[in-house]
């Protein structure tokens, strides 16, 4: 188990991450602090809880539409198979009753 010293709104935290992951959770500790940051930018220093629950929420919004377009373009792409399926068995059927009316 390692350990990674990151920093959010100018706090040091020190959190433990499985070996390997560490420049994952830097990253990620990254993007976060650059949530907070602009949250302070927009509505000032009302206080760490209230920026980390809003920076929460903005990143929680941004996953929610991810997860959305994920689903949408993997719906597009399993209707898209369903079509594809469809031609090619109404394909083989009409190659079948060619062959044996022959």
């Amino acid at each position: 188990m390692s350990q990674v010293e990151i920093t959010i709104n100018g706090r040091q935290y020190r959190v433990a991450c499985e070996d390997g992951q560490e420049s994952h959770l830097t990253n990620l500790a990254n993007y976060f602090d650059g949530k907070m940051t602009s949250l302070i930018d927009e509505v000032g220093q009302i206080g760490d809880t209230s920026l980390m629950v809003m920076a929460g929420l903005l990143i929680a919004d941004e996953l929610s539409d991810a997860n959305q377009e994920l689903a949408d373009v993997r719906g597009v792409a399993d209707s898209d198979y369903a079509g594809k399926i469809t031609a090619l068995a109404e394909q083989i059927e009409n190659l079948a009753d060619s062959l044996s009316a022959d």
